[in-house]
């Protein structure tokens, strides 16, 4: 029993000290829970208040191999695809400033979303860039931005063709008032919760437990974030709409 654990404590030093990528990336995998090593997501634009409460991540990298787009679809990478994948995130996005700013002869944009690309560093820190309207003026700004999005945009793709269902334990409930919606109303679903205060615009709430299975029972998903029109026991309507958790939100 000590040769054996002596050989252990002697590999775990060895694996330490090659450093790189790969040696952090395998420690992270030992880790619990797993940790965000690589980001894609946007912010504001003219969306919907609904929209910008429930809008997940486009994609999040975990640090043990799991991929999670859209909040609906996961794939799992091998260790050594997650190491190049935060290698290269890295390589593009540090030195960037935490917000870019493309060349001055673009073209002005607006009420569009602003890209995030994220990559956790050595300093085990995540490293955020925010590139206001990326899509649209990609040209403007350094190739390292549109090629980070691109390199997270395949994972994306990849997950959509071949990853499967991503089913949370937790869910985030969004309504919105809809006094003179037309339609027959559901009842509200029995042990969730109804709206309390002000729905101005929307009123939220992170559910877990019981009230999970009542929502996603009572509005399947499949819909854009599950939405349907409910009557509460006072006789408010409202519009549900609902969407998993990501595990480390």
């Amino acid at each position: 029993m000590r040769v054996r654990l002596t050989l252990l404590v002697a590999l775990l030093s060895l694996t330490a000290a090659c450093g790189g990528a790969g040696s952090e990336i395998s420690t992270a995998v030992a880790d619990a829970p797993a940790r965000r090593v690589a980001l894609w997501g946007a912010e504001d634009g003219f969306v919907t208040a609904t929209m910008n409460a429930l809008r997940p991540p486009r994609v999040v990298v975990y640090s043990d191999g799991v991929v999670i787009a859209d909040a609906s679809k996961q794939l799992k990478l091998t260790e050594d695809e997650v190491s190049k994948i935060v290698a290269s995130m890295r390589t593009y996005l540090t030195g960037q400033p935490p917000t870019a700013q493309p060349r001055p002869d673009a073209p002005t944009v607006s009420d569009v979303p602003t890209t995030i690309l994220g990559v956790r560093g050595q300093d085990g820190k995540m490293l955020e860039v925010r590139v206001p309207a990326l899509d649209q003026v990609a040209s403007f700004y350094p190739k390292q931005l549109p090629d980070a999005k691109e390199l997270m945009d395949g994972l994306a793709v990849r997950a959509a063709a071949s990853g499967t269902d991503y089913a949370g334990t937790r869910v985030r409930l969004v309504v919105e008032g809809a006094a003179s919606a037309e339609g027959k109303p559901a009842p509200w679903p029995a042990g969730v919760e109804e709206p309390s205060g002000s729905v101005n615009p929307v009123w939220q709430k992170d559910l877990d437990g019981v009230a999970v299975a009542a929502i996603t029972k009572a509005v399947p998903a499949g819909q854009e974030y599950g939405t349907s029109l409910f009557k509460t026991s006072s006789g408010a309507l409202f519009v549900l709409s609902w969407r998993y958790l990501l595990p480390d939100e």
